[in-house]
């Protein structure tokens, strides 16, 4: 499966060779039509024929070859009735391939050979997906998961062992003493369960938090739980440890990490829109989304579910222009032109390390085009403050 920091590895790639070419290659199982799958094989190598020709028209034809083979060869015995789908990255130039498992939700299957990887159906697949810690609690045991999209693995577990079953006493004389006992033994239990969480919290290993108990535990274990593992819970629901399948705990994870997502989508959008129209942190519109991307102001990037937009690309510093010019704004050299600007536009957003949602029917972003941006910062503002205080 797929990281972040894999993620950003395709983002950040420059090959040593300035006309390398860049190989993505996804495969979309689907259900074969008959018992010989030859049809996934068929389409991978029209594919890879439509690539070669695309290269050779560029002058590419060389550098693209073994690898468009190679992949050929893997597409080959990739049938439609398997579990994953699969995303391959790959350079010549300098010898650079990657392989990754993904979850079978890509649009379809597709070849590109382009200047850079292109990372948009790999971007729309895992939007603003964290790494989640699922934990499963009772006032015996506890077992850690870890769900990153769609696969959950088990990482670790605590179990307290039942206490020795003392007696009451002479007519329940220590009863209370006893309840008190069994009363403490369980919240040392909880605490270290917290503790655990704290720590897996300061070590980065996950982002959100899902927490498995019954409602009779949720209120002690709520009361143990550090504020920094509070702020990272998405949700709970009710679970038995000792007999949930993990099926059963994948699905509870997803819908609420899906709920989640969708009100955090909804809110930090309409914080974006109501801040560009008072001249805030929000910006609307390509232009102006562009300028704001290239200031290094985006904290949260929202596109349309199937966003694509013409524009130019300067050759020398990369900086990206809405209108089709021939020579940089800003350095003065040429131009090139970008079908789809999602193509340079993702990637940056990648290597900075920006939120990124997929937004569909909502009219009020179709209005705005399709493309807006909540900002950490205007760079203008903060200058005029500046200016401001200096005087």
């Amino acid at each position: 499966m797929i990281t972040r920091e894999e993620i950003r590895e395709l983002a950040q790639f420059q090959p040593k060779q300035k006309d390398a070419c860049f190989l993505s290659f996804y495969f979309q199982p689907r259900t074969p039509q008959n018992k010989s799958h030859r049809e996934e094989a068929i389409l991978a190598k029209d594919l890879v024929r439509q690539a070669l020709r695309q290269a050779e028209k560029e002058g590419k034809n060389n550098c693209a070859r073994a690898d468009l083979e190679r992949i050929q060869e893997i597409a080959a015995n990739l049938h439609g009735n398997q579990a994953r789908a699969k995303a391959i990255f790959a350079c010549g130039a300098d010898n650079f391939w990657r392989e990754f498992d993904l979850p079978p939700l890509l649009a379809a299957t597709q070849m590109f050979v382009n200047r850079r990887f292109h990372l948009k159906p790999l971007a729309a697949l895992l939007g603003a997906q964290p790494t989640v810690c699922v934990v499963l609690v009772d006032r015996q045991r506890a077992r850690f998961f870890e769900l990153r999209l769609d696969e959950l693995q088990e990482r670790d577990g605590l179990f307290r062992a039942l206490p020795r079953r003392r007696s009451d006493g002479f007519g329940g004389y220590d009863a209370g003493h006893t309840e008190r006992h069994v009363a403490n033994e369980t919240m040392q239990h909880f605490k270290a369960i917290a503790e655990r969480l704290k720590d897996q919290v300061d070590m980065g290993l996950w982002e959100k938090l899902v927490i498995g108990c019954h409602e009779t535990n949720w209120s002690e274990f709520e009361a143990q739980l550090h504020p920094y593992a509070k702020q990272r819970l998405v949700g709970r629901f009710t679970a038995d440890v000792g007999t949930i399948r993990e099926d059963d705990i994948r699905q509870q994870a997803q819908d609420l990490l899906r709920s989640w997502q969708d009100n955090r989508r909804g809110t930090l959008l309409q914080e974006a829109l109501n801040h560009a129209r008072s001249n805030g942190r929000g910006a609307t519109g390509l232009r102006r989304v562009l300028r704001s991307m290239e200031l290094s102001e985006v904290q949260t990037l929202f596109l349309g579910e199937n966003y694509s937009a013409r524009a130019v690309e300067c050759t020398n510093c990369g900086h990206l222009d809405a209108h089709m010019v021939p020579f940089c704004a800003v350095c003065g050299r040429p131009t090139r032109d970008l079908e789809d600007v999602c193509d340079a536009l993702i990637p940056g957003a990648i290597r900075q390390d920006v939120e990124l949602f997929y937004v569909k029917d909502m009219p009020a972003f179709d209005s705005v085009g399709n493309i807006a941006a909540l900002l950490r910062f205007r760079a203008d503002q903060n200058r005029s403050n500046q200016i401001a205080v200096a005087s």
